[in-house]
């Protein structure tokens, strides 16, 4: 697969864990694209750091507003019933546990629900943003990431990157699968299918626990 297709792929799936008059913050990269996958008859409304409820999607070209940018600093619009608001308003309504789910992209995830997603040593890249706010304050933690880093794993028994938050994150969604955080660590609930619950686990450092019930999830 392309990473193109990949990226499509997570995004697909991670769009059929939102559920109708969920408020959601999408992380920038691949998160983004979550937006364009919501099921028919599902209503989600998109919440930006930055200051905007009710986020609508990418302008077409000619139509970019200077004013509108999601906190990527990416072009976006606003729904007629959307408002914007100021960045103190936002992290109110983050930290206030009003936000119902928020999806993030990272760089490592551990078996214990760890998580490392704004730092490379060595390199200069953007700060952690509000993702710490954003994992302490939503209900509901996804990280969506491709499986591996060219290869190596990004799911670890250890996460030895700076940690963005301890413990906090519930479900992590990949090409290859779907793998739910517990008390206990990892569990396998589903895997895509081109793949199978024996590579998923040779491409995964942390110990996983295969569901009794696991699914297998077809492309549409």
């Amino acid at each position: 697969m392309s990473i193109s297709d990949v990226k499509k792929r997570i995004a697909k799936r991670v769009a059929l864990e939102l559920n109708d008059g969920n408020f959601v913050n999408l992380g920038i990269g691949l998160p983004t694209k979550v937006a364009n996958y919501i099921p028919s008859g599902v209503e989600v409304f998109f919440q930006s750091e930055n200051g905007m409820l009710c986020m609508g999607g990418i302008p077409k070209e000619g139509e970019e507003s200077f004013d509108i940018v999601d906190a990527g600093g990416q072009y976006s619009t606003l729904l007629p019933y959307g408002a914007a608001f100021d960045s103190s308003s936002s992290f109110t309504m983050i930290r206030g546990g009003h936000v119902d789910v928020c999806v993030l992209g990272t760089l490592q995830v551990d078996g214990e629900g760890n998580l490392a997603n704004w730092i490379i040593p060595g390199k200069i890249v953007p700060g952690m943003g509000g993702a710490m706010d954003l994992v302490t304050g939503a209900k509901k933690v996804i990280i969506a990431t491709t499986h591996t880093n060219k290869g190596k794993p990004k799911i670890l028994k250890k996460c030895t990157l700076p940690l963005t938050a301890v413990g906090q994150v519930d479900t992590i969604i990949t090409e290859l699968a779907v793998i739910e955080v517990t008390e206990d660590g990892l569990v396998l609930k589903e895997i895509s299918q081109d793949t199978t619950v024996e590579e998923v686990i040779k491409l995964t450092e942390a110990e996983l626990t295969v569901s009794e019930d696991i699914k297998v999830w077809k492309d549409e």
